[in-house]
C-alpha cells in the first residue's frame, strides 16, 4: 500500500483498535523492501478521521471519501494539479487536499461499508463499477490525482464529471478478475479490479502473490 503512494506523501490508518495498533507498530518497524520506488510515509492513530481533522485543521469539505456510491468519477483535477474538461461538472469542494479510504473497498461480494462514513457527508468520488482492493483504490487515486492518469474506463465514456481522452498525461490500464497461475494446473482467480503491470499481470503489492498461494494451499488441507 505505502509503494502505491510512493515517497512526498503521508498515509494516515486511523481508527485503530489497540490490537491494531500494536500489529502494525511492530510489522511497520521492520525494514521494508528495497524495490525501485520509495514508499509513502505513515501514521498509526487510535482516533477517528474526524478527530484527526480537526485537530489538524484539515476542512471536512476538502477530503474526499473514495465512495461506490458517489455520483462522480474521480478526475485528474480533483487535486488541483491538472486540468480537465470535467472540472466544470466537480462542485466547489475540490481540490482536494485528501482522499478518504475506510477499509470500504476489498469485500467480495461488496458490503458498503462506505454508509458510516458517507453518513458524515464527505464530497465523494467513484472509481468506476468494479470493486478493487484498498491498495489497489489507494494507486489508482494517487496515479490519478498526482500523476494525471486518468481512470481511462469505457464504462465512463460520456458520464458526467468523467475525463475524456484530452485531459491529463494519459490513461490508467487495469485488469478485472485475473487469474494468477502457479503453474502445476493450479490457479486462482481473484474477483477485484487491479492495475495492469504492463505485461496483463495484476500489480499487487511484495509478496502478495506468495501470500495468496499459501492461503490456496490451506484452503485446500483437510
Amino acid at each position: 500500500m505505502l509503494y502505491h503512494v510512493g515517497a512526498g506523501a503521508t498515509v494516515h490508518f486511523t481508527s485503530l483498535s489497540e490490537a491494531s495498533l500494536g500489529a502494525l507498530q511492530q510489522a511497520f518497524a521492520e525494514p521494508f523492501p528495497t524495490l525501485q520506488n520509495a514508499p509513502a510515509a505513515f501514521e498509526l492513530h487510535a482516533k477517528s478521521v474526524t478527530t484527526l481533522a480537526k485537530e489538524r485543521n484539515w476542512p471536512l469539505e476538502r477530503i474526499c471519501l473514495l465512495d461506490p456510491k458517489a455520483p462522480l468519477p474521480l478526475s485528474v483535477c480533483d487535486a488541483g494539479l491538472h486540468a480537465s474538461s470535467a472540472q466544470a461538472a466537480h462542485p466547489e469542494s475540490a481540490p482536494f487536499t485528501h482522499f478518504l479510504f475506510g477499509g470500504i473497498l476489498g469485500d467480495d461480494p461488496p458490503r458498503d461499508r462506505t454508509a458510516s462514513l458517507r453518513q458524515l457527508h464527505f464530497p465523494g468520488r467513484h472509481l468506476g463499477s468494479v470493486q478493487m482492493s484498498t491498495d489497489t483504490a489507494l494507486g489508482v487515486t494517487k496515479r490519478v490525482v498526482e500523476d494525471g492518469l486518468r481512470l481511462g474506463l469505457a464504462e465512463l465514456d460520456g458520464a458526467q464529471g468523467a475525463d475524456t481522452p484530452q485531459d491529463g498525461t494519459g490513461a490508467l490500464a487495469f485488469l478485472d478478475s485475473p487469474t494468477l497461475d502457479f503453474g502445476r494446473g493450479e490457479s486462482v482467480e481473484l474477483p477485484y479490479r487491479y492495475l495492469d503491470r504492463g505485461d496483463h499481470t495484476p500489480l499487487m503489492p511484495p509478496g502478495m502473490r506468495d501470500l495468496i498461494y499459501r492461503d490456496f494451499n490451506r484452503s485446500f488441507e483437510f
